[in-house]
C-alpha cells in the first residue's frame, strides 16, 4: 500500500477525532484559513474549514471545523466575507433528490460558520452561484443532468441579514442537440454578472450559447433580469460553454468550453461580448479525452491558469496581452490527480491548491509569481470529492 492509499483510508479518522474532540479549533495567528467544498456521495460529510500555512504551502489535515452538508459543491463569498452561498447539487438518485440552495453566516474574528437558511433551487444539481454586484440577489445555475426537466437560471433575492429568500425568476433555453448525449436540453453551468453590474451572462452548456440579461431590479424586483440585445452569442456546435472569468479591468473575459476543449477569448464592452481569439487545449490529442473546467487569473492579471480534465488531467498556463486579453501558452502541468474540477491561487500568490475531485485529494504546487510558471508539489492533501477552494482573508 502506498504513503497516499494509507492517508485515504487514516484521513477520515483524523477528521472524526478531530472534530469529537473539539467542535471547532483554533486556527494559528500565522494561518490564513480555507473552505472546501466537496462532494457527498462517499466519506466527506461536506465543507471543511481548514488551516493553511502561507509561508509553506501546507493545508492542516485537522479541520477547524466541519459543516454537513449534501453535495456542497460551489461556494460564493460575500465581498465582505461575513456570508457563504453554498449551491447543494443534489438530484434524482440521490441521498436528497432536491436541489438546493444554503446561507450561512461567517464570524468576522473567528470565521466560524453557522447556518442561516436553506431554500429550494427549484431545479436539479445546482452546479455554480454567483453574487449580484450589489450582493442583493443570487444567481444560481441549475445543471439538470438528465433531459427532463432541463437546466435553468434561477434568480433568489437576498436579505441584507445573508437570508436567501424563495426563487423569483426562472430562465430557460433551447437546446442546441448537436450532441445526442449531452446536449438533448439545456444544462445552465454557471451564471457571471459583467464588471459593472448591469449585465448578467449565463453559460449553457446543452445549448453552445451564453446568454446575455440585463439586470435592473429596480425596474422589477420581482423579475430584474430581462434579455439584452443581442440576446445570446452564438458558439461553436457541440462545444459546451462552461465557466466565464472577465479580466480585472473589465474590458475583456475568458471562456472555458467544456467539450470541444478550448478557451474563447473576448472583448467586452456595454452587454456585448465579442470573439477575438480561440485557444485550443487538446493539443493535437481527441478532444474527447479532454474537459476544460475552471479558470482563474492572477492578482496582477498577467496570467490565466486552466484546467483541464478528461484523461490530459493538466493545468494550462497563459501569459495575458494586456492591450487584447489574447493568451500565449507558457506551460502544461500535470495535477498529479485526476479530474482537476477547481483550483485556487492562495492569497500570497505563492503557490496553486488543486481540487482533484475523482483521485480525492487536494494537491498544492508552488508558483514563480514572476513568471507565472507551476513549480514543484509541496503537498497532497487526501480529501474525499474536493469540488472548490475558496480562502478567507484575515480581518
Amino acid at each position: 500500500m502506498t504513503m497516499n492509499q494509507r492517508m485515504n483510508k487514516l484521513w477520515p479518522l483524523l477528521m472524526a477525532g478531530s472534530i469529537g474532540a473539539m467542535g471547532v479549533q483554533a486556527a494559528s495567528a500565522d494561518d490564513y484559513q480555507l473552505l472546501v467544498g466537496s462532494y457527498t456521495a462517499g466519506q466527506s460529510q461536506g465543507i471543511y474549514r481548514l488551516a493553511f500555512d502561507i509561508r509553506t504551502g501546507q493545508i492542516d489535515a485537522r479541520p477547524l471545523q466541519v459543516i454537513k452538508s449534501e453535495n456542497p459543491s460551489w461556494l460564493t463569498l460575500s465581498k465582505d466575507q461575513r456570508h457563504l452561498f453554498v449551491v447543494n447539487e443534489n438530484g434524482p438518485g440521490q441521498a436528497d433528490p432536491v436541489g438546493r440552495v444554503s446561507s450561512y453566516a461567517i464570524d468576522p474574528k473567528t470565521h466560524v460558520l453557522s447556518l442561516i437558511n436553506q431554500v429550494q433551487s427549484l431545479g436539479s444539481e445546482p452546479t455554480h452561484s454567483s453574487l449580484s454586484a450589489d450582493g442583493s440577489y443570487l444567481f444560481v445555475s441549475n445543471y439538470s443532468v438528465a433531459e427532463d426537466p432541463g437546466g435553468t437560471l434561477a434568480v433568489l433575492p437576498v436579505a441584507a441579514d445573508g437570508k436567501l429568500k424563495t426563487v423569483v425568476q426562472m430562465s430557460s433555453h433551447p437546446a442546441s442537440r448537436v450532441n445526442p448525449e449531452r446536449q438533448a436540453s439545456a444544462h445552465v453551468h454557471s451564471t457571471i454578472p459583467s464588471p459593472d453590474g448591469r449585465y448578467v451572462f449565463s453559460n449553457d452548456l446543452g445549448a453552445d450559447k451564453v446568454f446575455a440579461y440585463r439586470f435592473d431590479p429596480k425596474a422589477n424586483p420581482e423579475l430584474p433580469l430581462t434579455p439584452a440585445t443581442p440576446a445570446f452569442v452564438q458558439l461553436p456546435p457541440g462545444s459546451g460553454p462552461r465557466h466565464l472569468l472577465f479580466s480585472a479591468d473589465g474590458k475583456h473575459a475568458w471562456l472555458t468550453m467544456e467539450m470541444s476543449a478550448q478557451v474563447a477569448v473576448f472583448d467586452y464592452h456595454d452587454g456585448q461580448l465579442e470573439q477575438t481569439q480561440m485557444v485550443d487545449l487538446a493539443a493535437g490529442q481527441p478532444v474527447s479525452d479532454k474537459a476544460a473546467a475552471a479558470l482563474h487569473a492572477s492578482a496582477d492579471g498577467k496570467y490565466l491558469y486552466v484546467s483541464n480534465r478528461g484523461t490530459a488531467n493538466q493545468l494550462l498556463v497563459f501569459a495575458i496581452d494586456p492591450a487584447t486579453g489574447h493568451l500565449n501558452e507558457l506551460q502544461r502541468r500535470a495535477v498529479e490527480g485526476d479530474h482537476p474540477r477547481e483550483f485556487s491561487l492562495d492569497p500570497s500568490g505563492r503557490f496553486l491548491l488543486i481540487a482533484n475531485q475523482k483521485s480525492n485529494q487536494i494537491v498544492v504546487v508552488e508558483r514563480d509569481a514572476k513568471t507565472g510558471l507551476l513549480g514543484k508539489t509541496v503537498q497532497k492533501l487526501p480529501m474525499d470529492a474536493p469540488s472548490d477552494l475558496r480562502f478567507l482573508l484575515r480581518q
